[in-house]
């Protein structure tokens, strides 16, 4: 599991755009894709394209399209059974605080969390369902949805295209997805780190599993 997130080329040479189409589309609007490693495999297939083994405009395509499909399932999965996610008990798949935290911060933000939640771990993946459970108007979802998959999917892919033939980036490949990944949980991890009750609740689960040792 853990060289899957190190190193997603390894899905890439596997399965190619389907196996890309299809994590970004899960990551985006399945509420049980919130752990696949989306940033990480963008830039690792924009990589991969600036090196001949993907074609570089399909990769685009297939990303924005699998980016785009994935909130818009999201939204339609939240619009019909969303509020029953809510009383949903935690499971492997399901962490029912990472949906409180995307209502949160769709509260906070409104329609432009559609587009900010793109470029946060956990949160992108329930926030179409939020705003699906919201009643959002859904023109103005799909105005969000399509400008953040474009600033997502196809920047974060060009980003390696374009950074990927750099000697520096080229030779220390592993270390710049681990950054990646570092700055993906950075917001999250703060955004515990200031949350109390999150912190009081983890206490709780920690002194319950030493009182059960």
């Amino acid at each position: 599991m853990f060289d899957f997130f190190l190193k997603p080329e390894l899905l890439i040479r596997t399965a190619g755009l389907v196996g890309v189409f299809g994590v970004l589309f899960a990551e985006s609007g399945l509420f049980f894709g919130f752990f696949l490693p989306g940033d990480s495999l963008l830039f690792t297939a924009g990589v991969l394209s600036s090196q001949g083994l993907l074609s570089f405009p399909l990769l685009l395509l297939v990303s924005y399209v699998g980016a785009v499909l994935g909130d818009n399932v999201g939204y339609w999965f939240g619009h019909k059974v969303g509020k029953k996610l809510f009383q949903k008990e935690d499971s492997l798949f399901f962490k029912k605080h990472h949906l409180i935290d995307a209502q949160n911060f769709y509260n906070q933000h409104g329609a432009k969390t559609i587009v900010l939640a793109r470029f946060m771990p956990f949160v992108r993946t329930f926030a179409p369902i939020v705003a699906g459970t919201a009643d959002m108007h859904y023109p103005t979802f799909m105005k969000y949805n399509l400008l953040g998959g474009l600033l997502w999917a196809v920047g974060i892919s060009s980003l390696g295209y374009f950074l990927g033939n750099i000697p520096l980036v080229k030779h220390n490949y592993e270390l710049v997805i681990l950054i990646i990944i570092f700055g993906s949980v950075l917001p999250i991890a703060i955004h515990f780190l200031i949350d109390q009750d999150r912190r009081d609740g983890l206490k709780k689960r920690v002194k319950k599993i030493f009182r059960m040792s």
